[in-house]
């Protein structure tokens, strides 16, 4: 069994897998998309994504205001929530994701990877930020 890791973006959806002992998150991809709107085939990657993984559990990136408050962006990804659920009938736990962007970016400067490039995987890493975050709390649960 493996769980898989979203973050949803406007136009992207950083994607991350657990391994089988569901100890670690590894970045996959990120599925990108020319109109927010248009997720059929971001949802058909997923699902391909699920079957070629043998995932049975998704983690979906809430992105809670720092007050606490849930905007349109939260609004927007519990909408896609519903359509995973649908799509794939998997459940899909939230999982709070802020400041996961910010971890990312700073883990970034820390390997070393140069700003013209941090774009193009910030949402991965975000990812495996949410993924190992839920992971992590799992099995201090199980313990």
């Amino acid at each position: 069994m493996r769980i898989m890791g979203l973050d949803f973006g406007s136009k992207t959806v950083g994607v991350a897998v657990s391994d089988e002992l569901l100890l670690t998150a590894q970045g996959l991809e990120i599925i990108r998309r020319k109109e927010e709107n248009k997720l059929r085939r971001t949802l058909a990657r997923i699902e391909e994504l699920i079957v070629e993984y043998g995932v049975e559990e998704i983690v979906l990136g809430l992105p809670i205001n720092m007050n606490a408050t849930e905007g349109e962006r939260a609004k927007l990804t519990l909408e896609f929530r519903e359509k995973l659920e649908r799509r794939t009938g998997l459940p899909v736990v939230m999982w709070d994701e802020r400041l996961t962007t910010v971890a990312a970016d700073k883990a970034m400067i820390e390997a070393g990877i140069r700003r013209e490039h941090r774009r193009e995987y910030v949402d991965m890493i975000a990812a495996v930020l949410i993924l190992q975050g839920y992971l992590d709390r799992k099995s201090m649960k199980a313990d």
